[in-house]
């Protein structure tokens, strides 16, 4: 797929020497821009020197990856008399390019290398002038680039530019002969940096003159002419008209405005300024073909433009410089599209993203950045389905992210054979559209602008209008309605209530999703669609002709919402496959359906809407058919969301599909909480149990503690922990009183374990931060973990080493049920929790909120903080209160970050064309960097994972889950483990699932001098210490779209195992991979593929959506879902494209004896989200086995401190109890009404899930929800009023799991069910 030019094209030979020297010369560059302008100065040496004549062969550095290229530029290399390179920082390829060069690098007459990794920057020398000693050498040029290898990137080259104007001073400090080739090396840079095709040419002139012809005795006394570099601005305005560079906005505006050949629309005073972003490299070479269109459709569509560029990395100079007005010093542009495609500060090498940040927060305006094609041909990207090369995903969209970049639009091909980029016009338009309707935001008047609220309703059912991950939706829609209106936006009338709002747009809260009785805001004929939608007949292989089926009447496609003034609330239709068992196995380039079309172009080109707020995680328009990354004008997000501004409510927790929204729907996304935490607690026998522990322990040495022992143990049997903990079948009696404190112990563990795990209660509503009160859970878990980067240790730590204990060993023997341990870890957890409530306490104003006022420092001298005071109290008078007060300082921060209010604020900012400022997504206990909400959710640099502590984490993740399967099976390793790799897991845990499955392979990842991981090494056998684990990587397609560089890695990593000369029995890997090759008749190479996801533009197996509408009748139908969409093979021996691999993919599960899945936030466990059991193998796995045995399944939790590797039914178990089974966390939902029903209702369709894939659902569950919910009278009453259509769906689904044999119960339970399905489907009907 990717560089399949050859180099060749570049490759430049003399017609006829005429008796001259030839000199050779190759070139490695990140870009191709200097390919023409070295090219021309090449030909123009050969027409007309007479002493010289120069055969050049130039490499753009992603093409040494293949094997051929990089071989004809080692040969190339080894015959040359100068190389040059430029931009070289992708870690793998610069060390291809060292091992070429370095053994040639004395013969060579000249090496000059321009800003690049500091390994390549080594093989600098020019005569006297060496960097070999780079970071080593003492001399004032060494120590200097010692200094910026530092900074590498927007500092080294600013730095080197400073250079040049500071030269004279810092030359007069080397002897004379080093001071003049220093001085060459510097004026190279500026030949380089200048570009032109005649300062390329007098550089190599240059490099000849000084460095090739000298030891020749023919030029001995010749010297050859050359000119000193022609110099430009450092930084200035350029325009394709303008005879000059300007280095003064003034003087730019004056001759702007009074241009003759200006239209009529760009003298409106009121024509919005587009500011453009450019690389110098690119208007000094010429090479500016795309900027020269951009400039052209902006002013035909009405748009100023002010063009900057900068010599350097640092595009905020000019930014800071050029786009405010001169006289007030007010931004004067309404946006700003950079078209270099770097981040602002440091190009591809290192970034200053605090410092672009600041720039662009002062200026203030929506930051798009566009991406000319880097990697490929214009025909490459065409026709690939991956899209974007993943090296330019990082560079160019990952990295630019983190300035609170938008809007990935890709503006310009490469033409093969010249290496020119070439404006694609289709996509030049969409960003300039794009682009002017940012700033017409800016422009137009508030009482003027129309805003679509689009909702979702998944699955599709009455009961689910508003689906949102963690948010009370309609609740949250009134907030922002009474914000719009209170800041003069055209609302009309507002209904009195959010329950209000809700009907008008459901019309009638009780009518089926698909009758007339939601309420209709438009009929659309099928001319007006067809004639509105310029694709639509694309659709049509697919749907069959419009209207169809779906959101129709039969005649006219039908738009689904209601209109307040010039706010509309629209119902964005579903896939439309979910209900058909066919589409779902096929569905793999599915196109939208004719109603979701009509959705979008009603919004676009109907209503005219100038911004769409897609209102929470998440709807369907960003997982539709299409590239990966770099949306084509066949991708379908980019046909559907057509020009319109598209602003997307996203759950802060939930980065990775943030991420998919933004590249693939050019979503500016605004994160939003999720709601307050809270310790789950005991309830019913599980508290009756507590209190029976607390007996036994005041009363064990006494008579009683013999039957309260007993007693324990029958609850326990009762309330079914004995599936947990292993209860002997003896009296307590005839046990030990050390057996008896262990029973005691293993109980009050899990009981302790049930407790203390956090939950979200109830539902987050925009604009309604947490309380301080409400915030204490979150920052108890703050709390508890250590943060070596901050210099933090944890609170449990501190007071453990207080009693000179280790918190480790405190959690190991807790792990293990030793009573006094046990009692001491809830101790300590309860004094936690009570000095982070005085800390709360003394930071909460009389109205429950967090004052912003720093208290800490408040305290009379000699008084001791609370916090302090309480621990003393709790029996902890030796805590180190140094250690706690950086922790404390922390805290008190977190907690104000956690009441922050800024969802609404930003939104008001996005509607206002404004900048939102960017921010990491995640975990906010892990990360409170992720608060305050109401930020642009960026995920991470994808080649910056995994981290150090990623990989300690995984070590001891890994070694518990290998520990706990030998004990389970006979002393045996696992030889191969099943895995799943999220893409929200990763960024939140900064790799720490990828680590676990390179600690299984026995890899390590190495990273390069800039931090970012690119390379692995094996880990020897005698190091590890255990054989290597074989692997099959299940990627979901988000983590597929965010971290293919990871696949990569991953891949390579299984490869390097598998081709190890190593025992079979020391490496499951080796042995699998052999026997693979020799069955299916190919290389080891391919055998040992293991890294697997969905195809390119495709996402999950569909059994969620099966599960979700019923849409199945066996488990058979499930598994071959599975098996058709997750079994295309990723190679990084051809990046490019997933093929699919069915028969190897079945090969390497059958031989799973493990499956294995990651829970690494509180927020999102098993049953909150249909994506785990969809990406389940377990029962997949037996039903491929030879021997048919079910495979180990388990789950890690890295929610807390204290890692666990639990079994999957353990952990469905423990998830069950503390949600869908505990009225803590029932009614904190139903608190929410309509919204919390349909909570509960797909808690229970996601228990049925995991008994459908890995029947890992315990009877007694689906008998307890029966009871909780179906059989008490009360209760039923609730749920029917609030939302009878997700009432339904619980009956039937508890009707379901009997009818699939998942739950046997009694037929008198069935029959209430039945009874009670026809009571709820006559008042949903109207029948009295």
């Amino acid at each position: 797929m990717f560089t399949h030019v050859k180099s060749t094209i570049r490759h430049i030979v003399p017609d006829d020497l005429r008796g001259r020297h030839l000199l050779k010369v190759v070139y490695v560059v990140l870009e191709s821009q200097y390919q023409s302008t070295l090219s021309q100065a090449v030909r123009n040496i050969n027409n007309k020197n007479h002493n010289l004549a120069i055969e050049i062969s130039g490499y753009l550095i992603e093409e040494l990856r293949d094997q051929e290229n990089y071989q004809l530029f080692q040969k190339d290399v080894e015959n040359a008399n100068i190389f040059i390179a430029s931009l070289i920082f992708i870690e793998d390829l610069a060390n291809k390019l060292v091992e070429a060069v370095k053994p040639h690098r004395d013969k060579l007459d000249a090496i000059v290398v321009f800003p690049s990794m500091p390994e390549v920057m080594r093989l600098n020398k020019m005569g006297s002038f060496s960097m070999a000693q780079l970071g080593q050498s003492k001399s004032v040029i060494a120590q200097f680039m010692r200094k910026r290898k530092e900074n590498s990137g927007a500092g080294f080259e600013d730095a080197m530019l400073k250079l040049l104007r500071t030269l004279p001073q810092v030359l007069k400090f080397l002897p004379l002969e080093k001071a003049q080739d220093a001085r060459n090396f510097m004026l190279s840079f500026q030949y380089w940096l200048g570009g032109s095709s005649e300062n390329l040419e007098n550089f190599l002139l240059m490099l000849a003159d000084k460095y090739a012809l000298g030891a020749i005795e023919d030029f001995r006394n010749t010297s050859l002419q050359y000119e000193a570099p022609i110099l430009y601005p450092d930084m200035g305005i350029w325009h394709p008209l303008a005879t000059t560079m300007y280095d003064n906005l003034q003087e730019y505006l004056n001759w702007y405005n009074g241009r003759e050949d200006i239209c009529e629309e760009l003298k409106d005073p009121i024509a919005p300024y587009i500011g453009l972003i450019m690389q110098r490299t690119h208007l000094v070479t010429g090479d500016d073909a795309h900027y020269v269109a951009m400039v052209q459709e902006l002013e035909s569509r009405g748009a100023k433009v002010i063009c900057i560029f900068a010599s350097g990395l640092d595009f905020s100079k000019p930014v800071d410089t050029y786009f405010y007005e001169p006289a007030s010093n007010t931004p004067l542009v309404d946006s700003v599209i950079s078209l270099t495609g770097f981040a602002l500060v440091g190009g591809p090498a290192r970034q200053n993203h605090p410092k672009a940040i600041e720039s662009l927060k002062k200026l203030n305006r929506p930051y798009m950045v566009a991406l000319p094609l880097v990697f490929q041909t214009t025909e490459e990207w065409q026709e690939s389905e991956l899209g974007l090369h993943p090296i330019q995903v990082a560079l160019q969209i990952a990295i630019p992210e983190l300035d609170g970049a938008i809007e990935p639009i890709i503006l310009s091909g490469r033409d093969g054979t010249t290496g020119k980029a070439i404006a694609l016009q289709d996509r030049i338009e969409s960003v300039a559209q794009r682009a002017i309707k940012w700033a017409s935001l800016r422009i137009k008047s508030r009482i003027d602008k129309k805003i679509a609220i689009t909702v979702f309703s998944f699955p599709p059912d009455k009961g689910n209008l508003g689906t949102a991950a963690y948010l009370d939706v309609f609740s949250s829609i009134y907030e922002v309605m009474k914000v719009l209106k209170n800041n003069g936006y055209n609302l009309a009338e507002l209904p009195t209530s959010a329950k209000e709002l809700m009907e008008e747009i459901i019309h009638d809260a009780q009518a089926q999703y698909t009758s007339p009785e939601l309420n209709v805001a438009y009929r659309m004929s099928v001319r007006e669609y067809e004639a509105l939608t310029p694709y639509s007949k694309r659709l049509e292989l697919s749907w069959g002709a419009p209207p169809g089926q779906l959101n129709s009447d039969g005649q006219n496609l039908l738009i689904y919402g209601k209109h307040f003034g010039n706010v509309f609330i629209g119902v964005q239709p579903t896939f439309g496959y979910e209900g058909d068992p066919m589409r779902l196995l096929f569905s793999r380039s599915a196109s939208p359906h004719h109603g979701f079309a009509a959705y979008y172009t009603y919004l676009e080109k109907i209503w005219d809407a100038d911004a769409v707020l897609h209102f929470g995680t998440h709807g369907s328009l960003e997982f539709m058919p299409g590239k990966q990354m770099g949306m084509s004008g066949e991708c379908y997000p980019d046909n559907l969301i057509g020009t319109i501004p598209n602003l997307y409510y996203y759950a802060a927790n939930n980065p990775s599909e943030a991420t998919i929204a933004k590249r693939r729907s050019y979503a500016e996304t605004i994160s939003y909480l999720t709601p307050p935490a809270e310790n789950a607690g005991l309830y019913k026998g599980l508290q009756e149990m507590s209190e029976l522990i607390s007996s036994y322990q005041t009363l064990k040495d006494s008579g009683r503690g013999v039957p309260i022992v007993n007693t324990i143990m029958d609850k326990c049997r009762m309330v079914n922990l004995d599936k947990d903990i292993d209860i002997p079948e003896i009296d307590a009696r005839d046990m030990s009183s050390e057996e008896r404190d262990n029973i005691v112990g293993a109980v009050y563990r899990e009981l302790m374990e049930i407790e203390s795990r956090l939950l979200p209660c109830g539902l987050h509503v925009i604009g309604k931060p947490p309380s301080a009160e409400e915030a204490v859970a979150t920052l108890v878990n703050i709390a508890g973990l250590d943060r070596e980067e901050e210099g933090i240790i944890s609170l449990q730590r501190i007071i453990a080493n207080s009693l000179d204990k280790n918190i480790d060993d405190i959690y190991r023997n807790n792990d293990k049920g030793i009573l006094e341990d046990v009692q001491l870890l809830k101790d300590i957890t309860m004094a936690t929790r009570a000095a982070v409530s005085s800390l709360v306490q003394k930071q909460t104003d009389s109205e429950g909120r967090v004052s912003l006022i720093s208290r800490l420092n408040k305290f009379n001298l000699g008084k001791n903080e609370p916090w302090v005071e309480i621990l003393h109290q709790t029996g902890y008078p030796k805590v180190d209160r140094e250690a706690l007060k950086p922790l404390f300082e922390y805290l008190e921060f977190c907690l104000q970050q956690i009441c922050a209010d800024n969802e609404l604020v930003s939104l008001l900012k996005g509607l206002e064309g404004e900048y939102i400022l960017p921010g990491p997504g995640g975990d906010p206990i892990r990360n409170p960097d992720v608060l305050p909400t109401g930020k642009n959710i960026h995920a991470l640099d994808p080649q910056a994972i995994p981290t150090e502590a990623a990989v300690r984490s995984a070590r001891i993740v890994v070694d518990r889950l290998l520990e706990r399967h030998i004990v389970e099976n006979g002393g045996n390793y696992p030889e191969t483990i099943a895995s799943v790799l999220w893409g929200t897991d990763n960024i939140k845990t900064y790799g720490e699932s990828l680590a676990q499955i390179m600690w299984m392979i026995g890899v390590r990842p190495v990273p390069d001098a800039l931090g970012r991981v690119n390379k692995l090494e094996l880990i020897p056998l005698e190091e590890l210490g255990r054989p290597r684990i074989d692997v099959v990587i299940n990627c979901s397609g988000v983590f597929r779209d965010l971290f293919i560089n990871q696949m990569s890695l991953l891949d390579k990593g299984v490869k390097m195992a598998a081709e190890a000369d190593e025992s079979p029995e020391m490496n499951f890997i080796r042995k699998h991979a052999t026997a693979q090759a020799k069955e299916m008749g190919i290389n080891l190479r391919q055998a040992a593929t293991r890294v697997f996801s969905n195809a390119s533009g495709s996402y999950s197996s569909n059994i969620n959506l099966a599960v979700e509408n019923s849409t199945w009748e066996n488990e058979g139908e499930l598994q071959e879902m599975y098996l058709k969409r997750k079994s295309f093979a990723f190679s990084a021996d051809n990046p490019g494209s997933m093929k699919q691999s069915r028969e190897l993919f079945e090969n390497t599960l059958k031989t799973a004896e493990a499956t294995f899945q990651n829970l690494d936030s509180s927020e999102i466990s098993l049953t909150d989200v249909s994506h785990y059991y969809d990406s389940d193998p377990t029962k997949l796995v037996a039903s491929l086995r030879e021997d048919g045995k079910t495979p180990a399944s388990y789950m890690a939790d890295t929610t807390t401190a204290n890692a666990q590797v639990r079994t999957l039914s353990e952990t469905v178990r423990l998830d069950t109890r503390t949600k869908l089974l505990n009225p803590k966390w029932y009614e904190g939902m139903l608190s929410h009404g309509y919204e919390g029903v349909r909570e509960l209702s797909k808690r229970l369709v996601n228990t049925v899930g995991w008994s459908a894939t890995a029947g890992a659902v315990d009877n007694w569950i689906y008998e307890d929800t029966n009871e909780t919910f179906m059989k008490d009278q009360e209760m039923q009453e609730r749920l029917l009023k609030m939302n009878p259509n997700s009432f339904r769906k619980m009956v039937t689904t508890l009707l379901e799991a009997n009818g699939r044999g998942y739950w046997e119960t009694s037929e008198e339970n069935l029959d209430k069910l039945r009874q009670l399905y026809q009571e709820v489907e006559d008042k949903i009907e109207g029948v009295e």
